[in-house]
């Protein structure tokens, strides 16, 4: 079940973000989010843009979200996607659902672009992204570093 995410649903997200903070470089954070930071990230971007979780047996198991690409007033019809489906439970369809409905609810609100901003070497989420229309638009090398190496990262891009 896709549905908006609340509150109550910060220590599945926290859990789920955690284990790519330890385990992945799909994620730049190198330290755990508490549930009262995720608490406080959940509220903070709901309040003005999509943010959706799956459900199964009334646990998350993945969640995605949009929120204002740059500050400037010229981008505020630009939004940033995230998205993630808690470890061994990919290649299931679960993230192409939660992104088919994100692009939906963005496009609904009146938003124009959507930008996803990948590690380089996430093959997963870029073929995911590229399956949803997703185009590459530029590459940053060497922007990161975890794990004791240099992380490039690219951009796609999806005009609604």
């Amino acid at each position: 079940m896709i549905r908006p995410a609340d509150l109550s649903d910060a220590a599945d997200i926290a859990a789920i973000y955690n284990e790519y903070i330890a385990g992945s470089t799909a994620t730049f954070d190198t330290d755990p989010v508490s549930v009262t930071e995720m608490q406080g990230r959940i509220a903070e971007i709901s309040a003005a843009f999509p943010y959706l979780v799956c459900e199964t047996g009334g646990k998350v198991i993945a969640y995605c979200y949009a929120h204002g690409w740059k500050e400037k007033a010229a981008y505020r019809t630009t939004l940033e996607s995230t998205v993630y489906v808690a470890p061994g439970l990919q290649k299931r369809g679960t993230g192409e659902a939660l992104m088919r409905k994100l692009i939906e609810e963005c496009r609904h609100r009146g938003f124009h672009s959507l930008i996803a901003c990948i590690t380089a070497d996430n093959r997963p989420s870029i073929a995911l992204h590229e399956k949803l229309g997703f185009r590459k638009v530029s590459g940053f090398k060497e922007v990161g570093m975890k794990f004791g190496r240099w992380l490039d990262v690219e951009d796609y891009q999806l005009l609604l």
